[in-house]
């Protein structure tokens, strides 16, 4: 594996859940794989969950780490060529970029959706700039249109609570104060997509997300309907995709809140969710500290579906 952006790049995803598997019972046991190597994890954004598990995860493997903070403590970057550079943002990624690989083996990238272009957005523009210019290893750690790290780590979740061969995986679209990027949905819509899961996605009209990740999924306006023998409920906010309301909130309808009532139209459905979470806005209370909730569990298997991922660049090495 060179680069990490989607699931495509792990290829059987049955064996990767197999590695993850043997990783999660022995994590230090390729420790010698990392030796001598470094990672830098860059953060054009907030993070808590991903920082620490990736962080983790290269440390398992015997990595050196080192964090930078886009403007947080270094310099704020222009991404566009052809600007006259007489702002606030002092340095190009033309240059920065290939600096940062001087000192480093592989490169995590952290940086959402801007929602100022689309085109831009959906083209992963500072992602792919990462890939082409810093001659490293790059892995996404949550881009404009996908989050493969949590994904990945979401299906290692479902693989191990399941009761069934073919489980029943509800995607829903619940309210949220704030117009949030369609990564999160658009990857886990990926992964299910690439199992022989019963996966349906449900939400509002207007929130349909990009063809190309929903491709095969059912899409059930009806979030009753949709619920009906679930057995995972995976509940995320995402603003709007098709324009001319990219990336505006079109609803706040709390009937989409994941509460007692909705759980109950399930078959005793497991909740999931990427975190952080607004409670009572997302989900109710009784629901996410109810003993059906796996979101610590899944967001544990963070360290475990970023091992895999770096174990596997650094064999590639």
């Amino acid at each position: 594996m060179r680069h990490f952006t989607n699931v495509k790049d792990l290829g059987d995803l049955k064996q990767a859940v197999k590695e993850a598997l043997e990783v999660k019972a022995n994590r230090y046991g390729y420790s010698h794989l990392g030796k001598n190597k470094t990672m830098m994890l860059i953060f054009f954004n907030s993070s808590l969950r991903t920082r620490l598990s990736t962080q983790k995860a290269a440390m398992n493997l015997g990595m050196n780490t080192m964090v930078l903070d886009i403007n947080q403590g270094a310099w704020k970057l222009e991404t566009e060529r052809g600007v006259i550079m007489d702002g606030d943002k002092p340095e190009h990624l033309f240059e920065a970029v290939p600096v940062m690989g001087c000192y480093c083996d592989i490169i995590g990238v952290r940086s959402f959706a801007t929602f100022e272009n689309k085109e831009n957005d959906y083209n992963e523009k500072i992602l792919n700039q990462f890939i082409e210019l810093s001659g490293r290893p790059v892995v996404s750690m949550e881009a404009a249109t996908g989050h493969p790290l949590q994904s990945f780590a979401d299906l290692i979740t479902i693989e191990e609570y399941k009761k069934k061969e073919r489980p029943k995986v509800v995607l829903t679209w619940a309210p949220h104060p704030r117009a949030l990027p369609q990564a999160v949905p658009n990857s886990f819509a990926d992964f299910m997509n690439e199992t022989d899961y019963d996966f349906v996605i449900t939400h509002p009209k207007g929130y349909e997300l990009d063809p190309k990740f929903v491709r095969n999924a059912v899409v059930e306006y009806d979030q009753k309907k949709a619920f009906e023998g679930a057995d995972f409920i995976y509940a995320k906010n995402w603003s709007a995709y098709a324009d001319p309301n990219y990336g505006q909130i079109l609803s706040k309808d709390r009937a989409w809140t994941v509460d007692t009532e909705h759980m109950e139209w399930t078959n005793n459905a497991y909740f999931m969710h990427c975190l952080p979470v607004r409670r009572n806005m997302i989900v109710s209370d009784d629901v996410i500290e109810s003993p059906q909730s796996i979101v610590i569990p899944e967001a544990a298997n963070r360290e475990i579906s970023a091992q895999v991922v770096l174990k596997r660049i650094l064999e590639s090495l």
